[in-house]
């Protein structure tokens, strides 16, 4: 049945704002849910301002690579530098008041837990009996001649690295003007300069600065001789590029450089990025080892990381080196590239994967039984490491073949940084939804999942850093980008 003009008219009326405000309710639903998830994380599940990897859904378990206690918080991502960091992200997108707050506790735990080093190691312990055990730098010196507490920073798996990109933003957020951070985030980068070796590398740890007679600086060769049994000993004092270490801590100076307009921490970086030229071996394997001795010779680490040539490693070595093209133009850290991918695309194995590890000189492939045996075989892989790495070659490749080709100016560009939200609307709203969805009364996301670490207590249901991490991303995303697309 037709309706007269008027009619219809009258309808659009009535129907316009509602759908123009559609989507309205929807950006007030994030923001409270943004606000109630901050308000439990931050007000229930963090300790000491800090937190873990894993809480049970009543919050009376928690662990992160090991069952803590509630005086315990871990700094290794995704624990108390990378949800402070999530923190800072959806602040500096919104602007709301309780995210600042809640990145400051974050790095008033992370300074309340610096060691006398100047970086951090895995976790950092409130609880008096196991605090005294190590040298944290806000606390009293120990009395001489006392039990030595522990003192050593690390590298391994971003703890250090992490810890001070997290800090040097929120210096920056907070004006420079909270002197306890400040000093902290300032202290660990003198630290990480000093912890450098002549070469331009970093051993996996620190607790005093290498000497610079000890050290002279010589390209990377193959030993005459390696031992096929773990040969035990300290490797921790080598230079590494295990778990891509290297990579983090160029990362990190990097962003210091921004943040602090200090060519000192650029320049360290530049010397890293010579040391993986350096540390290149010779043909007939043109990649680079997990660890080398203070010879410049691939060496053992663990029980299950022989001296040998590494399939996972060189790739973020082959990363480093373009990253670090981009930000100086030299084209000295592209020249080790060509012939490592070359190397790398032979060396793939028939499922297209790297191995972890490659014989030295052989090339034949590394494994380990369950027993801790070297073997060619890899049938009776150890399932806590990742003995076969994804390829990136293909990617890798067509990284180096458009970023070798760029002039200066666009090089300059590829160095100015982006919006960090590429979400389609419509994809990032339906997110927005599910994450709605998934909240419960508290604020809190609980999935189904075990503790890794308790052994199989029957805990079914969790609650997960990473699972908070990514749901504050996907809120303060969306947010950011209603605000930018009214603004338009």
């Amino acid at each position: 049945m037709l309706r007269s003009l008027p009619t219809l008219c009258a309808l659009m009326l009535v129907m316009t704002p509602t759908v123009r405000a559609a989507d309205a309710p929807l950006q007030d639903q994030a923001a409270a849910a943004m606000e109630k998830a901050v308000k439990f994380f931050h007000g229930s599940v963090s300790s000491h301002g800090g937190y873990l990897y894993k809480y049970s859904a009543d919050l009376a378990k928690r662990e992160g690579e090991g069952v803590a206690d509630i005086d315990t918080v871990w700094v290794q991502p995704p624990g108390t530098p990378a949800v402070g960091m999530a923190y800072l992200d959806a602040w500096e997108r919104t602007k709301a008041p309780y995210l600042l707050a809640a990145a400051k506790d974050a790095g008033m735990c992370l300074v309340n837990g610096q060691l006398r080093s100047g970086g951090w190691t895995g976790w950092i312990h409130f609880g008096d009996a196991d605090r005294k055990k190590f040298a944290y730098r806000v606390d009293p010196a120990p009395k001489a001649g006392g039990k030595k507490a522990f003192n050593v920073s690390t590298f391994d798996d971003d703890k250090t690295q992490s810890g001070v990109r997290f800090l040097a933003r929120l210096d920056k957020a907070l004006d420079f003007k909270d002197p306890k951070i400040h000093e902290c985030v300032t202290t660990a980068l003198d630290a990480i300069l000093k912890a450098q070796f002549p070469n331009g590398a970093w051993a996996q740890g620190w607790e005093a600065f290498p000497d610079a007679a000890d050290h002279p600086v010589k390209p990377a060769a193959y030993p005459a001789d390696w031992p096929r049994k773990y040969p035990g000993g300290s490797y921790w004092w080598w230079y590494t590029f295990n778990d891509n270490t290297v990579h983090d801590t160029i990362n990190t100076l990097l962003l210091a450089t921004e943040i602090y307009g200090d060519t000192k921490y650029r320049e360290s970086a530049i010397r890293a990025g010579k040391f993986m030229v350096l540390a290149q071996l010779p043909d007939p394997q043109p990649a680079w080892a997990q660890q080398y001795n203070f010879n410049m010779e691939p060496a053992w680490a663990r029980k299950f990381e022989p001296a040998a040539i590494t399939g996972g490693e060189s790739q973020g070595v082959i990363e480093s080196l373009m990253k670090l093209y981009v930000e100086t133009g030299d084209r000295a850290f592209l020249a080790p590239i060509p012939k490592a991918l070359e190397y790398l695309k032979k060396s793939r194995l028939p499922d297209g994967q790297l191995a972890r590890f490659y014989e030295l000189k052989t090339n034949k492939p590394l494994y380990f039984t369950k027993t801790y045996e070297l073997t060619y075989d890899d049938g009776d892989l150890p399932t806590h490491y990742g003995f076969k790495v994804s390829s990136k070659l293909e990617s890798l490749q067509k990284r180096f073949d458009e970023v070798s080709k760029l002039s200066p100016e666009k090089l300059a560009a590829k160095r100015t940084k982006k919006r960090d939200s590429a979400t389609p609307p419509l994809a990032l709203e339906k997110a927005v939804k599910e994450v709605i969805a998934g909240q419960d009364d508290r604020g809190a996301w609980v999935t189904d999942g075990s503790l890794k670490y308790h052994k199989n207590d029957g805990t079914r249901r969790v609650i997960e850093s990473e699972t908070f991490i990514k749901n504050l991303a996907t809120l303060s995303l969306y947010l950011d980008q209603r605000a930018h697309q009214k603004a338009e």
